[in-house]
């Protein structure tokens, strides 16, 4: 709706529910600002009883990409993701598995076109170009940071 100022939610969550429809899922994208960092998510898996994939902190294609290769791995080729989980992105960025505390809180447009569905989201949390994360001291951030938005597993993935 940012892109096209005329657009209404309902047109809105229409074109999204056709690219569900077609694809299997689609890619909601929230800009960011001066203050807030990009992030963006799947919008469709909950469908298909699998958790919806965030990732905060990067802009959206970067963040599209990642996401579609993850949903893509979940989707059509078995791949189970799991909180605490580490796994390297087919273009060599290590992410950590966490497991969103509440996420009807963040993924606004997966609550809005499936109420009362089970919803369940997997962020995947990278570390900075030094091999820090987040939660380290030194984490080197873009412009708004890397939010993390639930609890990091126990075990923190080695």
């Amino acid at each position: 709706m940012c892109d096209d100022p005329t657009m209404i939610k309902g047109d809105a969550l229409g074109r999204m529910a056709e690219m569900v429809e077609k694809y299997g899922w689609a890619i909601e994208a929230v800009g960011g600002d001066r203050v807030r960092p990009p992030w963006a998510y799947t919008v469709g898996l909950t469908l298909r009883g699998l958790p919806e994939l965030v990732v905060t902190g990067v802009r959206a294609p970067e963040a599209g990409d990642a996401l579609n290769e993850w949903a893509d791995e979940v989707v059509h080729h078995g791949e189970r993701l799991s909180a605490g989980q580490r796994l390297r992105c087919p273009h060599g960025t290590e992410t950590e598995i966490v497991e969103l505390a509440h996420p009807e809180a963040h993924l606004l447009t997966a609550v809005s076109l499936f109420p009362g569905a089970p919803l369940r989201a997997l962020q995947l949390v990278w570390r900075d170009d030094r091999g820090q994360w987040p939660w380290d001291v030194g984490f080197r951030s873009r412009r708004g940071g890397q939010p993390v938005l639930g609890p990091r597993s126990v075990d923190g993935g080695g």
